[in-house]
This record gives structure tokens, sequence and C-alpha cells, in this order.
């Protein structure tokens, strides 16, 4: 017998007379509103298979009642206030193939007996407040495809362990505190296709055998403490430099984007110390004069540039004047033009040393172009992500406000969607959006101040030049205090991106963004635009009412070919579900960004598989 109650809106708890259901083989009661805690009585279904609850609001913990249910196949427990921690006795289960926790408040280790589970394929424990060390024990896992543990507390050293898990394609061990070196056991980890360590304190070198690990496409080891070479062969050849920024000393290749690693001495001959001190030596006889030369020429620009404030100056050192921003846009000409917006213009320019730069003046027209300028110094100041587009300096006098920014020479999602001379294939698309949803994740919850930036949209999602997004356009974000979950504004956003509590009763919270978010996710595999709808009808309703089965309705033309893979439409299809979970009509039913980017990471390794 089967029992299916998802998304009935039931309230209340799970009642105690469950338990009588001796014969349930599948019970799923997520999407609802229960609360409480899981009834003991659940430990009488010694028959069932499949137990979901996921997305309820039930509190407690997960008792010693669940080590009855000995055919237990798989638990989906996810996105609820589930406490304590998960019961020794669940190593009893051998029959379970799949746990899923993650999202709730569930601490202590993880218990020894889990290496019982050799059936056990999948494991997502993220987003808990689970401590200790790794066991050595999770190296038993060898049926495992899947193991997220990111957003804990976990501690010391990777187990060597873990390198007997040959079958796994997915390893998620980011945002923890975990120390020591990469073990180098990971090499015999032959499945591996995905691997991120980022948001640790891993030191060490990066293991050259690591180069064996031919299917591995994402390696990710940024903020790290981490130093020497980085290998340059097998999966090496193709990862992106910003997997490794952010750490002790790492060196290379500069396509990493880091400093060659140093010769050593003893090779050096004595021919080229003497070449080096004559090189030394005349540049010490140039560098009086020059200084001079400089040193008169900054005074004589310093005599005529207006003031520059330092709204910014936390953020860098170097400072551009009024006249070198003049004369690297040709004098703010509309042939360097790139961007406008309701409080300013984006000009592309390029400064003497031939450095490429954005430059966002805003208008001063309006009392808004002051407010726009004054927040987003006020909310960049702190702010350091690989997602958001970063800010060079400012000048600023009377009459001219400005920011330079990095230079994003691919344009914006918005011109990749509807532009006919470009296209984004699946895998492009979700991974731009998994930027995205990086950069809201450190904004909402990994920054010192909660930051909500109001204003999510295609226009806003910049590509660099190895189509990586970053998040822009920060002039209506605001800031949360410490003991604040939302605020009032009379400021709005874009239409068709608004949540309904931000567009009725002018309420923001991080769930707004969320809600965004979801539209802008429903958005780029759609490449339909929110606010092109008549009536009552809107993108997320839509959507809605052709997902799961008819995805193919709705889905971009240009993704669909004749000989399309099915089950890449299906990894779309939930994709789009997961949208529609960010765009909630409430609020509290809303996921947040530390899952989306759990489970869209989930969805990028099944494209990868295919």
């Amino acid at each position: 017998m089967k029992f299916y109650a998802s998304s009935c809106k039931i309230r209340g708890r799970i009642p105690i007379e469950v338990g009588n259901l001796s014969s349930l083989l599948d019970l799923d009661l997520s999407g609802n509103n229960l609360v409480e805690s899981i009834p003991t009585s659940i430990g009488k279904l010694r028959s069932l298979q499949r137990f979901v609850l996921t997305n309820n609001k039930l509190t407690g913990t997960i008792g010693d009642n669940f080590c009855k249910l000995q055919r237990l196949d798989a638990i989906y427990f996810s996105q609820k206030q589930l406490s304590g921690s998960l019961p020794y006795c669940l190593g009893n289960i051998t029959s379970l193939r799949e746990i899923h926790v993650g999202s709730n408040k569930l601490s202590s280790n993880i218990p020894l007996s889990i290496g019982k589970l050799q059936d056990l394929v999948v494991l997502h424990l993220s987003s808990n407040k689970m401590v200790g060390s790794l066991p050595p024990e999770i190296g038993n896992l060898k049926a495992a495809t899947q193991m997220d543990l990111s957003m804990n507390q976990f501690s010391n050293e990777i187990p060597r362990e873990i390198g007997g898990l040959q079958n796994l394609a997915y390893l998620s061990l980011r945002h923890n505190k975990l120390q020591g070196p990469i073990p180098d056991s990971m090499s015999n980890m032959i499945g591996l296709e995905f691997l991120d360590l980022s948001h640790n304190n891993i030191s060490g070198n990066i293991p050259k055998s690591l180069e064996k690990l031919q299917n591995l496409k994402y390696f990710n080891i940024s903020i790290n403490k981490l130093y020497g070479e980085i290998p340059s062969g097998g999966p090496f050849r193709n990862l992106s430099s910003e997997f490794f920024i952010y750490n002790e000393a790492l060196c290379g290749s500069s396509r990493f984007s880091v400093p060659p690693c140093p010769t050593s001495a003893k090779h050096k001959s004595n021919r080229k110390k003497l070449l080096v001190l004559f090189l030394l030596l005349g540049l010490a006889l140039l560098f009086v004069p020059i200084s001079f030369v400089f040193v008169w020429i900054r005074y004589r620009q310093g005599k005529r540039v207006p003031q520059q404030d330092d709204s910014l100056s936390t953020i860098t050192r170097e400072r551009i004047s009024y006249y070198a921003l003049l004369q690297a846009t040709d004098e703010l000409s509309e042939c360097n033009l790139i961007g406008s917006g309701s409080f300013g213009t984006v000009y592309k320019g390029v400064l003497r040393s031939g450095a490429v730069i954005a430059v966002k003046v805003f208008s001063l027209q309006l009392d808004a172009g002051f407010k726009s300028f004054d927040t987003e110094c006020e909310v960049l100041r702190n702010l350091r992500h690989r997602n958001l587009v970063k800010v060079i300096t400012s000048c600023s006098n009377l009459d001219f406000k400005a920011l330079v920014l990095e230079y994003m020479s691919n344009g914006s999602l918005e011109k990749h969607l509807y532009s006919h001379n470009y296209f984004l294939d699946i895998r492009q698309r979700l991974s731009i959006m998994i930027d995205v949803a990086c950069a809201l994740e450190y904004l909402h919850h990994g920054s010192s101040s909660t930051v909500i930036h109001c204003d999510l949209k295609p226009s806003n999602v910049l590509l660099d030049e190895n189509m990586v997004a970053h998040l822009s356009d920060f002039g209506i974000s605001k800031l949360l205090g410490e003991d604040q979950s939302d605020l009032y504004t009379k400021t709005l956003a874009t239409l068709g991106y608004i949540a309904p509590e931000y567009g009725l009763d002018g309420i923001v919270s991080t769930k707004c963004d969320v809600y965004s978010y979801g539209i802008m996710l429903l958005e780029t595999f759609t490449r339909r635009k929110p606010n092109e709808f008549d009536g009552d009808l809107s993108l997320k309703q839509w959507a809605s009412y052709s997902l799961p089965e008819a995805v193919m309705d709705i889905v971009d033309v240009n993704l669909v070919t004749p000989q399309g893979n099915q089950k890449e439409l299906d990894v779309v299809a939930s994709i789009m579900e997961v949208a529609l979970d960010c765009c909630a009509e409430s609020p509290a039913r809303r996921t947040n960004m530390k899952d989306v980017v759990g489970m869209l990471q989930i969805k990028i390794q099944l494209l990868l598989a295919y």
C-alpha cells in the first residue's frame, strides 16, 4: 500500500494512528505544513520502504524508532527543523540506499555505524550543524555515487579511507572547517566528476596524482590554505582559474592566474646572477629622475583635479582621477556606452596601462542617483566573492560620481538569452545560474551583514571572458541589521521579478531575492520574459501548468533537437521545479539559497554524466 499526500496544504501534526498502517510501503507527506515531532508510532511501519517528509515544519529528533524499519530504502527529511543527531542504530538498516536529511539543525558527529550501509548510493547531510571528524568508516560506502556533506562544521583531516569510494561521482565538502592535506588516496576515486573542497582550512600541496582522475570536470579548492604547484595534466587542463583563488601560495601555469613557481637557485649560473645585478643597478639609476618627474606631474594634477572622496577606500588603494576616466572613455562617448539604467549609464574604458574597465556614471539630476551611489558604496565596501562584480575604485566630486568596475567582456545574461547572435546550451545556462545562486548564498548567509539585492534580473548578471557569472547593480540593495529579518521600503524593483509581499506591502527580506531568482531561473530555461504574459497569467503559472510531463512545451526551443537527450530534458524539468519552489507565493514556503546551490550542483553533475 502507498500513501501520497504531497503539497496538499495539510496542517497540524502527523497523527499517531499512522502507525496502524502496517502494510504501508510508501509514505509521502512532503510540501505541507506539518508541525511538531515525528510520532514514535512510525516504528510500527515494518514494511515501509520509502519515507518522504521534505518541506514541512517538523521539529524534534530522528529517534531510534526508525531503526525498526528494516526494509527502508530511502528517507527524504530535507528542509525542516529537525535537531539532535543521526541515531547510531541507523547503520543497522542495511537496506538503506538513499539518505536525504539536508537543511535541518542536526548536530553531533556522523555515527561510525554508517559504514555498515554498504548499499548506500546517496548521502545528503548538507546545511546542518554537524561537527567532529569525518569517520574513516565512510570509506566502506563502496556503492555511493553522491555524497553532499557541505555547509556543516566538520573539522580535522579528510580521512584517507575516502579514497576507496571508486564509484563516487559527486562529492561536496565545501563550507566546513576541514584541515590538513588533500589525501593522496583521492586519486583512486576514478569515478569522480564533481569535487568541491572550497571554503575550508585545507593546507599543503595539491597531489599531482589527481591528474589520474580523467572523469573530473569540476574541482573547486578556492578559499583554503593550499600552496605549491597546481598540477597541469589530466583534468587540470580544462579547469577554471576561479577554482583556485584565495589560497596561501599556489603557483604554476599563468592559465590559473597564479604566479610561476620559483626555480631552484642551484640551477642559476653566475652569469645570470651578474646580469640581474646589472639590471637592478640600471633600474636604480633610472629610479631617481623618474620619481622626480612622477611627483611633479602628480603635484600639477593635484592642483586642478576635483577632490575625490574615500567612500570605497577599504576596497582598494588604487585611485583613478576624473580626467583619467574621461580620457579612458573618450569623454564618455556614446561609442563606448555599454548599458544604461534608471540611475546612470555604464561605459567601457581603456586606461593608459591598457587595462579595460567599466565606468558606471550616476545620474545626479535626480536625488535617487545620489542615493544609489551611496548605497552601492555602503553595500560593496565589505563584500568579496568570485560571483560579484569587482569594484576597482570610486571617483566622486560635487558634479560627478562614478564607480570603476571590472569589465565583463561577454556582456549580460540578457544579451545571451535574447540576441540571435548568441546561444547558451543547457549546461552553460545552469552553470551561470549556479554562479548567481552562489553570489546570493554569500549575500544572505556568508557576509558580515545580510544583504538583499532587491533587483535580480538577467541584465544584472554579467559574464566574464570565461563565462563565469557576476552579480551587479546594488543601487537599491538593502542591509539588514543583526536582529532584522525584513524591512519596509518604498523603492520598487523591476516588474515581473518582484515578490508579492514586496510589490504589495513594500516588505523586503532575503525571501524576496529567492522569489526573483526563481523567476529568473524559469526565464533562463524557457526564454520567456515574465512581463510578456497577458491578463492574470504569469510566467510561474504558465510553467507550472506544464511541469513535469510537458516540459518540451515550455522549454526554450533552441534547447530541443530531434536527437535531444530525454534525460537532459528530465533534468531541465527538475531544475524548473526548483525554480517553482523558489517563487512560492508564501515567503515561508520558499527554499533558501544554501539549498538551491546544493540542489543545482547535483543537477549539473547529472548533466555532466550524460
